[in-house]
Order: C-alpha cells, then sequence, then structure tokens
C-alpha cells in the first residue's frame, strides 16, 4: 500500500468513526467494512490492545494510589471514547495494589446499571479491602450527576459495615477525568 492510499484509508476510518481513538476501539466488522481490508481489521484492534495491556502493565501488582495518573491514564485509553457508557470496579487489597478490574455494566449512550449489592457481594468474594469505581460519560463530560452521587454514597455506605473502603468514583470523558473524592462528594 502506498503513502497516499494509506492517507486516504486513515482518513476514511477517521471520517466514518468521528476520531482517532474511536478508530482503534472500533469492532473488526466496522473497520472491515470501511477499510474493506481484513489485515486492516486484523491490526488496528490489536494495536489498541497492545496499547492498553502496556498501560495495565504499569498499574499491575503495584499500588495504584502510588501510581494514580498511571492509572488515569489507562482507564482513559480503555474508556473515554466509547460510544455507551460502561462501568468497572477496582478492586484493590490492602496495600492498594490492584486485585480485580472487572467490567460490571455496559449501558446505553447515558447509564450503564450499577447494583450496590453485586459491587458488595464481589468485594467480599474478592477479599478486596477496597474498590474504585469507574464509568464513562459517552459525552465527553466527566461531571458527576445527581444519580453518580447518590450510587457513590449507597455504595460507600454499603461497604463501611464491611471494613471496604470506597477510594473514589472516577468518571471518565473525552475532555478529562471527574475525582468524586477530590470533588468533596465522597
Amino acid at each position: 500500500m502506498d503513502r497516499r492510499s494509506t492517507v486516504g484509508l486513515a482518513e476514511r476510518l477517521i471520517a466514518a468513526a468521528g476520531s482517532l481513538p474511536r478508530v482503534l476501539q472500533a469492532d473488526r466488522e466496522f473497520i472491515l467494512r470501511v477499510s474493506g481490508s481484513r489485515s486492516v481489521a486484523a491490526l488496528l484492534p490489536a494495536l489498541h490492545q497492545a496499547h492498553q495491556r502496556l498501560l495495565e502493565r504499569q498499574i499491575d501488582g503495584r499500588p495504584v494510589l502510588a501510581s494514580w495518573q498511571a492509572l488515569l491514564d489507562y482507564l482513559h485509553l480503555a474508556m473515554a471514547h466509547r460510544l455507551h457508557e460502561s462501568a468497572r470496579v477496582l478492586h484493590l487489597d490492602v496495600r492498594n495494589a490492584l486485585i480485580r478490574d472487572e467490567q460490571v455494566s455496559s449501558g446505553s449512550i447515558n447509564q450503564a446499571p450499577i447494583y450496590v449489592r453485586e459491587v458488595a457481594r464481589r468485594a467480599l468474594e474478592l477479599g478486596s479491602a477496597a474498590v474504585i469505581l469507574v464509568h464513562n460519560h459517552p459525552s465527553g463530560d466527566p461531571t458527576p450527576s445527581r444519580q453518580d452521587v447518590a450510587l457513590t454514597r449507597d455504595l460507600a455506605r454499603a461497604l463501611r459495615p464491611f471494613e471496604v473502603q470506597v477510594h473514589d468514583h472516577l468518571i471518565i470523558g473525552v475532555q478529562g477525568h471527574a475525582s468524586m473524592r477530590a470533588l468533596g462528594m465522597l
């Protein structure tokens, strides 16, 4: 493939997806439909996954509170450009090292249901000492909604008797992130 056709392909993919990050998060079928190339449809998702794994290694086994920027970079890559809201829970041990990163919900363009009972049950199963709740806002604006604040407070209240700390609830958007702890909402 010569340079002109590569540039043209890149322009078509970005125009169809809306942005380069959305191209990299697109599924193989979309890329194949737009590019007409099986190799491009295999390569782009593989590049995105490799980048995500590289960022994940920077937080794996390390206290996430001590490597906050690495955690934000990882979450931004994984969630900021999604077209639908999704939620995950980061389960931490007593050293605040990551035990597990689990997606708990995938929803619509403006909501992803999170059930306090299920998050609490899973935290107890894993022996989590703390959790960080994370979800994205596909609109790009990471400002917490009233529902986000209420959910966070309900979860903290439910986990308190089990001595499981809710360190934060992060909202990831294209325009950045919001930390409910930093905003004084937790």
